[in-house]
């Protein structure tokens, strides 16, 4: 299909880039020895195979296709292909329980779920009667080969397979993929992802063509991804609604993508593609600062106190050009001994080309924003909810402001309710709950505002700060406000030891905390102060430990009005996780489940 000035649909957009730049690499992924590349004609080939096999299958417009996989080539093919045989694309986070997989496929009624292996594929084996629509299961890694676990009638394929017969019915059909591909509506749903349920059982968000062409265009018209030599590497869940975004704005705009998924890999992986921008949440972040910083402190002597210097004068340089101010000549001098000494060394740790890094899901201390940006690193916080396609707001690298989400992408409307809530409209906000009327009318008003459910406030060049959930505002017992989330970051900044903490007090006459410890940091602390074999579990009894956090509690009151502070606080023995179901997989704490929880020990630090 020849480039068009104004494409339809994802597929017609797909085809687009394809057309204009057939050439130039696309995709890059792990393989034996090393990685691959694919061009974008090679990406139009195995997505087409793709696509015409789905046809094959039966897929019609709109049926929905679901995938259950981890990050990585197969599944962005799976994506364009399902797209290109004019169906909808559901999410599964790979982590979900057999349950909460049937349940998604239940409520969409997917016809087809990729699966990445056939672990994932036991999970749905024995629920066949559960889901009549669901007719097969691809198989990404591995092959459906006869067996103890393969049926009879063919429920499960390999994506090897697939493809083989997409190639052989394209070859038999000519131009019948371009066909479908131009039939596409852009009104016609596009992709079905559901809520990660912190509050409850999931929702099925209902995205369109239009929105996601849409939101891909205010991406463009914002500069944020201008650079011609562009190489992203991303790593995070493509089953969130970023993922989605990400790649809509890669069709727009043309840069490269390199894929894994697996986190364990990140640093390695940072050092070989070399990005020039990488996508990520605040607990990355959180976890980089607390492991400089703690090795650092563990150095001792004059290591630390080189470095402790180096942050001061960066921090002292970064703050005066925020307020347009450019540092003297005796400031900018031991900037850049500090940048010889110390920066280059952490800079180098992501590869030495990156640009900045893009930061969401869940807000950013400003301690550790300003820790990256002493460094000469920019984090770009950003903004969305899965019922807005995921982004709405961006800080640009030319205009980057700590604490906001920046001002909102060309298109999209902001205003604020009587009791600061977010509300926002525009063409990529959700055409409604799937299945759900009562809800959508709650979500979106008769105007088409979407009701965010967050509270923040916009400054005169419409900058968006986000200042906590309506829903987890803390209300003590006397009347009073608390945002737990900004609270949350600033503990963590304090003390790089610390790994997750909820901040407590709703209905509490004083505000409280649970806290964990990271694993790894503990252990290296506990061997710089004569502790052998220093668990969490063990850590978390230590009075050293409790001493630690406690300094940096009271570091922490310091800054805050009297009825906010933290009055005690608990060390739990382990991390919260998402295998216990008290995080979602984009890391943010179910605050419910775990009060619910750990109501003990709540109780414990509000004697009568």
């Amino acid at each position: 299909m020849p480039p068009t000035s104004s494409p339809r649909s994802v597929p017609e957009l797909f085809l687009e880039r394809v057309g204009r730049t057939p050439d130039r690499e696309a995709f890059r992924h792990p393989a034996a020895g090393g990685w691959r590349s694919l061009t974008w004609a090679e990406t139009e080939a195995r997505v087409r195979a793709v696509a015409t096999g789905l046809r094959g299958l039966g897929v019609g417009m709109e049926d929905v296709c679901a995938i259950l996989s981890g990050t990585r080539l197969e599944w962005v093919l799976a994506d364009f292909g399902i797209l290109c045989a004019g169906g909808a694309t559901s999410t599964i986070y790979p982590s979900s329980t057999a349950e909460d997989c049937a349940f998604v496929l239940a409520d969409s009624g997917a016809v087809v779920c990729f699966v990445e292996d056939w672990e994932q594929a036991r999970k749905l084996m024995g629920r066949r009667a559960e889901l009549p629509r669901l007719r097969h299961l691809v198989l990404l890694d591995g092959e459906a080969a006869p067996g103890a676990e393969a049926t009879a009638d063919g429920f499960v394929i390999s994506f090897a397979a697939l493809e083989a017969r997409g190639r052989q019915a394209d070859a038999a059909s000519p131009g019948a993929f371009e066909e479908v591909c131009a039939a596409v509506r852009g009104d016609a749903l596009a992709t079905l992802i559901y809520t990660s349920g912190t509050t409850g059982r999931p929702k099925g968000v209902e995205l369109t063509h239009d929105g996601w062409l849409a939101q891909s265009a205010a991406v463009e018209k914002s500069g944020i991804l201008e650079h011609p030599d562009q190489m992203q590497l991303f790593w995070l869940p493509l089953a969130h609604s970023f993922g989605k975004m990400i790649g809509t704005a890669q069709l727009r705009i043309g840069f490269p993508t390199a894929l894994d998924g697996r986190v364990e890999r990140l640093v390695e992986n940072l050092s070989v593609v070399r990005p020039t921008f990488v996508c990520a949440v605040p607990r990355i972040f959180e976890k980089v600062h607390a492991k400089v910083a703690a090795t650092a402190g563990e150095a001792g002597g004059v290591k630390r106190a080189v470095f402790e210097w180096a942050v001061a004068v960066g921090r002292k340089a970064a703050a005066l050009e925020r307020d347009g101010q450019a540092p003297g000549p005796f400031l900018e001098a031991q900037r850049l001994l500090a940048d010889r000494l110390v920066f280059q060394k952490v800079r180098a740790l992501f590869g030495g080309r990156l640009k900045f890094f893009v930061s969401g899901s869940a807000p950013l201390s400003r301690e550790v924003g300003e820790f990256f940006e002493a460094m000469g690193i920019a984090i770009l916080e950003g903004y969305g909810l899965t019922e807005s396609s995921a982004a709405t707001h961006v800080n640009l690298p030319w205009n980057n402001t700590l604490g906001s989400v920046g001002p909102p992408l060309p298109g999209m409307e902001v205003r604020l309710a009587e009791d600061g809530e977010v509300l926002m409209r525009g063409a990529w906000v959700m055409r409604g709950y799937h299945g759900l009327g009562e809800a959508t009318a709650e979500a979106l008003d008769a105007e088409g505002w979407l009701h965010t459910g967050d509270v923040g406030r916009v400054d005169e060049q419409g900058r968006l700060t986000i200042t906590d959930r309506k829903r987890d505002l803390i209300k003590t017992s006397g009347g009073k406000f608390v945002a737990p989330g900004e609270m949350e970051g600033r503990l963590k900044a304090r003390c790089p030891y610390l790994s997750q903490v909820l901040i407590h007090g709703d209905r509490r006459n004083y505000v409280t905390a649970l806290c964990t410890l990271d694993p790894e940091g503990i252990v290296r602390w506990g061997a710089t102060q004569g502790f052998t074999e220093l668990t969490p579990a063990r850590a978390a009894q230590a009075v050293a430990v409790k001493a630690m956090v406690q300094a940096a509690v009271d570091d922490l009151n310091a800054t805050l009005p009297k009825f906010a502070t933290v009055k005690r606080f608990t060390i739990l023995p382990a991390e919260f996780t998402e295998a216990n179901g008290e995080v979602t997989p984009s890391q943010k704490l179910k605050r419910r489940v775990i009060e619910a929880r750990y109501q003990a020990e709540l109780d414990a630090m509000y004697p009568r």
